[in-house]
């Protein structure tokens, strides 16, 4: 009978073990595709030290006992050696037929993990910590807001959901709350009051030159449209005779792509809005307004959009922020009290705060806001404040 294997210390040796002569261990194997691998340590069980200026890594039994558990669950080893970006990379070939917002996303986390050493770290290393230690780092050092972060957090987490479900990887490690590892230090776009609301609406309609867009930023008020289906609107989608106003669709614009019709955010975006007296109004004076250049521009077979800027393109969610900016700016270099920031979200917002304070059906204006799921429509009841509950309780009584 053979003496059995051991090492420098008199330690028997296991199946595939051995010291070699510069003190190191190794354990060779085959792993699930029938290739022979081997592992190294300097260290042969976890009770054992690290030679002095030596890296510690696991012991050499503390990586067997692994790799049999993946062998044993058909996990590949090593994650199958793919780095955290090249697994991004993977997961975004996987996605077809995306938005081009939605790509351009994807382009920008590309290009945060080639800049960053995480991206080239292996996805069977990185643990829960890890990740949320490289989350902190984004917003503590590079100064990226929490809304950027939870967007590249957006991609990470489905990515190596992939890998889990591709027996690369155990676990997730971008399974986690954001909250729980990053501050959200965005800005809440609140709703204007109702005095603030109409002070706006005066100043632009008397302004001499803000004037024009009266109508436009009156209807987004009224309406609480989202402005890229405001932008999206043609002459044809306004119903005069029904009163209602069609909403199928988003005008949007990217720089390497031009102009582009794109389906409305969520089904839900798709819908009919009754169209008040008031409102009417106004869309007839844009449309009698309205000044195409000779050639009406078309979209994606799509023409007769509503407004146009000076060089005759047509005005898009940019065009808009751009006035809204302006139109607070002088409004604030004349007036002592300061209007609040004000922009075609917060029209939106402060139309779905109203509706709310005056008591309309939550699921009604579920569906006026193009709302899919009914929570995002409920975060508006928590505005209210002591007056619209003291208000409310006082209706309550009367009934």
């Amino acid at each position: 009978m053979s003496e059995k294997r051991r090492d420098k210390k008199g330690r028997i040796l296991h199946n595939g073990e051995i010291q070699m002569s510069d003190g190191r261990y190794r354990f060779k194997y085959v792993d699930e595709n029938g290739n022979e691998k081997a592992v190294y340590s300097w260290r042969l069980d976890h009770n054992d030290t690290t030679p002095s200026g030596k890296k510690r890594t696991l012991s050499l039994r503390e990586m067997e006992k692994q790799i049999q558990a993946d062998l044993f669950d058909h996990i590949v080893t090593n994650g199958g050696n793919l780095t955290v970006l090249e697994l991004v990379e993977k997961y975004i070939e996987t996605k077809t037929g995306v938005r081009p917002t939605t790509q351009a996303g994807y382009n920008t986390v590309v290009n945060v993990l080639k800049k960053d050493s995480f991206g080239k770290k292996r996805i069977d290393t990185v643990r829960i910590s890890d990740a949320k230690t490289w989350l902190i780092k984004l917003q503590k050092k590079d100064g990226r807001s929490y809304s950027s972060i939870h967007s590249i957090r957006g991609v990470l987490r489905p990515a190596f959901q992939l890998a889990v479900d591709d027996d690369l990887i155990r676990k997730n490690p971008f399974s986690f709350q954001l909250v729980d590892a990053v501050v959200n230090d965005s800005v809440r776009r609140e709703a204007i009051s109702r005095e603030e609301e109409r002070k706006f609406l005066k100043f632009v309609k008397e302004d001499a030159h803000f004037s024009r867009y009266y109508e436009g930023i009156y209807i987004l008020f009224k309406t609480g449209m989202r402005i890229s289906e405001f932008c999206g609107l043609t002459v044809s989608d306004i119903d005069f005779k029904e009163h209602k106003i069609n909403i199928d669709r988003q005008l949007q614009k990217k720089s390497k792509i031009g102009y582009y019709i794109e389906e409305t955010k969520t089904e839900s975006g798709t819908r009919v809005l009754p169209m008040t007296a008031d409102v009417e109004e106004c869309f007839k004076k844009i449309i009698a307004n309205r000044k195409p250049p000779k050639v009406e521009p078309m979209v994606d077979g799509y023409t007769g959009f509503l407004y146009f800027d000076k060089d005759g393109n047509i005005t898009y969610a940019l065009h808009w922020e751009h006035y809204f900016k302006h139109i607070v700016d002088k409004y604030n270099s004349i007036y002592k009290v300061q209007m609040p920031k004000v922009t075609p979200h917060v029209c939106r917002h402060t139309y779905c705060s109203n509706m709310a304070k005056s008591g309309m059906n939550p699921k009604t204006l579920q569906y006026l806001m193009g709302h899919s799921d009914i929570s995002v429509t409920l975060n508006v009841y928590t505005h209210v404040n002591f007056d619209d509950a003291k208000a409310e309780i006082a209706r309550l009584k009367v009934m």
